[in-house]
């Protein structure tokens, strides 16, 4: 099989061919504590929605967008969770061309209901469609319990579906990649199950020495979201509702558990308090002002991010807007950092978010607010 160099698929496909997903540590994500006399204010700006919420730019593809990956030579990655699809934008929310479509299990009907995203910059988890071939730049997981990776070499249009545990029930809410120090694997977020799935790089079942588990999780809650921070996987967990399908919120409704590549627990960091259904995670880089290098956890299940400390799990505070009052995003799902491109700058915190009970779409942005900083308020309309 020809291989081709990560910068040479750059250069030919536009630039959407390589990312950096939120599951891979931020570059400049500081661990020192944070500046604490630094206001705590954050100005707020939606880019993009269906058009039920007040944005700079209408899509109506965004429907409860879910996962996020950035492409360090391009735009940011979005999963469309009602559309199943991905879209792309740039800094300002301008959309790209390019929409990929999920693929749903052997026999199932359209549309997939894709949740997390992460992109893969290795030469493994390769995908094919007929004769084309390539490593699968990203890797999407749904909640039909499917893992597809898009390739431009494959199929631009499309991911291809690599993994079908629909047979078992699995529904996958996030998805991260890391390498356990002898070769990189894939995790999957199995809500339904109550367990994390792992896949080597030619997305086959892979058994570790740990399992990602917790003995003092309280029962009825499972795995939600799941980041690579710094080499570690932080897992995020919610209480599931009596089908186990969904998330159920409520005050210290959540727990957020540190583990090694290899599945082992680290250390229980947060438990329950301002918790509620977490699912977004990630680390301030040093430009973040007041919540610099902390761990900005955030909750679907109220809108709210919480900062933490990234070792100890003492919370700091909650992001506040211009107002004075904590940020409140409905529906709030992803958290991660820009690239530096495309008016994505590394110390912008962009969201993704499926306000109205996820019947509806946002992607925006917070920014450190200045003195000259116009707020934008979330509204939903009529």
């Amino acid at each position: 099989m020809k291989t081709t160099s990560i910068r040479e698929l750059g250069r030919r496909c536009g630039g959407y061919v390589l990312g950096l997903s939120l599951a891979v540590a931020l570059p400049g994500a500081a661990i020192a504590q944070a500046p604490g006399e630094l206001p705590n204010t954050y100005a707020q700006r939606n880019l993009v929605s269906d058009g039920s919420v007040s944005a700079d730019h209408p899509d109506a593809r965004l429907i409860n967008s879910w996962g996020l990956a950035f492409n360090p030579f391009g735009p940011a990655w979005v999963a469309d969770n009602g559309t199943g699809v991905s879209t792309l934008y740039d800094g300002d929310g301008n959309a790209q061309s390019l929409v990929v479509t999920i693929p749903v299990p052997t026999g199932a009907t359209a549309p997939s209901s894709p949740t997390g995203v992460v992109f893969n910059g290795s030469e493994g988890f390769v995908v094919a469609q007929g004769t084309n071939t390539g490593p699968a730049r990203f890797i999407f997981v749904t909640e039909e319990g499917v893992v597809a990776g898009w390739s431009p070499l494959a199929a631009p249009a499309n991911a291809i579906l690599t993994v079908d545990n629909s047979g078992s029930n699995a529904i996958y809410k996030g998805v991260a990649l890391a390498n356990n120090g002898t070769a990189a694997y894939l995790y999957a977020t199995d809500f339904h199950n109550g367990k994390v799935d792992v896949f080597d790089s030619k997305f086959a079942p892979a058994t570790l020495s740990g399992s990602f588990t917790d003995p003092n999780l309280p029962a009825g809650f499972a795995p939600f979201g799941i980041q690579n921070i710094n080499g570690d996987l932080y897992v995020s967990y919610a209480q599931q509702d009596e089908e186990r399908e969904d998330d159920v919120h409520g005050a210290g409704l959540g727990y957020v558990n540190v583990f090694d590549a290899n599945g082992n627990l680290i250390r229980r960091l947060i438990s329950a308090g301002n918790l509620n259904a977490p699912w977004g995670m990630a680390v301030a880089p040093a430009s973040f002002g007041r919540f610099a290098g902390r761990l900005l956890v955030g909750n679907f299940g109220d809108g709210t991010i919480n900062a933490f400390d990234v070792v100890t799990g003492t919370l700091d505070a909650q992001l506040q807007g211009t107002n004075g009052q904590p940020i409140v995003i409905d529906g709030l799902w992803a958290l991660g950092f820009g690239n530096g491109l495309l008016n994505q700058p590394t110390n912008t915190l962009f969201f993704t978010a499926g306000p109205a009970e996820e019947s509806q779409g946002l992607y925006g942005r917070l920014d450190v607010a200045t003195a000259s900083t116009t707020r934008v308020p979330f509204r939903p309309t009529r």
